[in-house]
């Protein structure tokens, strides 16, 4: 990779970060190294008050559901998507070619803890799934906007994970999926509430009574 790549890719990452005046956050605890975080993230009492804020609702249908209704993985500008600048912020010695994607780097998974060195063996997860967000309230909004909400990097609603790991997860909310690192619930579910608290959509009474007992672990 030459110089100006490196510094072009880390401007739209300082950029993305500078949003909300947040910096990547480690994760400890997981074993060997840590895993990056998205900004964002509010602490347990934060993620407390902001879920007893939300409103509560029974989902709404998928009637219309369509993923291409949440355009995704736009460009963020220097030939880089969004996809590619979550790997470059939340990977470890992320080298890139002039098209943004990776060439080398190392990506540890919060979601389980695995670290990977493939960027094809990472996916990026939308923490509150699109499917999710249009059964909570995405399904009124326009396509602009949920074109926002799939590409936020102002907030904790991108991480990079295992792959397999976020294929698992698919669409579900917390009440029917939760991380496999039970360590991580109460950052999760910390990451959910605020993700559903900006972008002001509904939460059932099945997921409001799961995010409570996964935020009792902070």
């Amino acid at each position: 990779m030459n110089v100006s790549r490196t510094a072009s890719t880390s401007r739209i990452v300082r950029q993305a970060l500078a949003v909300t005046g947040a910096s990547a956050i480690l994760v400890a605890g997981l074993g060997g190294a840590a895993a990056a975080e998205p900004p964002g993230i509010p602490s347990g009492p934060t993620a407390e008050a902001q879920l007893a804020e939300l409103t509560v609702a029974a989902d709404g249908p998928m009637t219309g559901y369509d993923r291409d209704k949440f355009p995704h993985w736009g460009s963020q500008g220097d030939n880089c998507n969004t996809r590619e600048v979550v790997l470059e912020r939340d990977g470890t010695n992320v080298r890139t070619g002039t098209d943004c994607y990776p060439t080398s780097g190392s990506w540890r998974s919060a979601y389980d803890g695995a670290t990977w060195s493939q960027p094809s063996d990472v996916d990026i997860d939308h923490v509150v799934p699109l499917a999710e967000a249009w059964r909570s309230g995405a399904a009124e909004w326009t396509t602009d906007k949920r074109k926002q909400f799939a590409n936020d990097l102002s907030g904790p609603q991108l991480i990079a994970v295992t792959d397999n790991v976020n294929q698992e997860k698919g669409d579900k909310a917390p009440e029917d999926w939760k991380p496999p690192t039970t360590s991580y619930w109460c950052t999760y579910a910390s990451m959910w509430v605020a993700v559903k608290h900006k972008w002001e959509l509904t939460i059932s009474t099945a997921e409001k009574s799961a995010l409570s007992g996964m935020l009792d672990r902070c």
